[in-house]
């Protein structure tokens, strides 16, 4: 894939991605993962470093992605890619704002993208933990069922999940945790 192809396929996911980063990872997947530009474990621990920096979630994997590719001019025109359709449409929103906001059209389109960004971010949030609770290669390998569920992150999940709810930590230190725990036993 060129720098020319890469751009295009950032803006393509740009334009699409309506319901904010979760839904651009999902656009993400199928072209980098499935084209075999990078591999399924590369895209998701670029989704965990994406999450834990600071910023929007899409431009940090979108820039990250553009970077382990092509290096810095790859992480230039991936952002640009990315953020040049929201800009374009929110120019054009800003012009034509006040008739735009009456129209019984612009605003029934919103209702029905509310379920359909809904399933998006629900299939992001899928693919997340079933790449990091289940070990589906690990039983395809050795058809042993106890390895099937990867025991040390699901503790943890469930360990983060009881800090958040009942604890009310602030998810930044559950973030720290979450590297932490990364690197001691991953």
């Amino acid at each position: 894939m060129s720098l020319f192809e890469l751009f295009w396929l950032f803006f393509y996911i740009g334009l699409f991605t309506i319901g904010g980063g979760l839904v651009a990872i999902t656009l993400m997947y199928q072209p980098l993962v499935g084209a075999g530009l990078i591999s399924s474990a590369l895209f998701y621990n670029m989704v965990a470093i994406s999450e834990s920096t600071p910023g929007p979630i899409g431009i940090n994997m979108a820039t990250y992605v553009g970077y382990e590719l092509f290096g810095p001019a790859g992480g230039v025109i991936t952002t640009a890619g990315t953020v040049l359709p929201s800009l374009i449409v929110i120019i054009i929103i800003a012009k034509y704002f006040a008739r735009m906001q009456a129209n019984a059209l612009v605003q029934a389109a919103f209702t029905g993208l509310r379920p359909a960004v809904t399933g998006m971010i629900a299939v992001a949030a899928a693919q997340v933990m079933q790449i990091t609770l289940v070990n589906i290669p690990a039983f395809i390998e050795t058809k042993d069922a106890l390895r099937l569920v990867n025991v040390k992150n699901c503790v943890f999940y469930a360990l983060s999940l009881t800090v958040l709810l009942k604890m009310r930590l602030h998810p930044v230190f559950v973030i720290l945790a979450g590297a932490v725990f990364g690197v001691l036993f991953l």
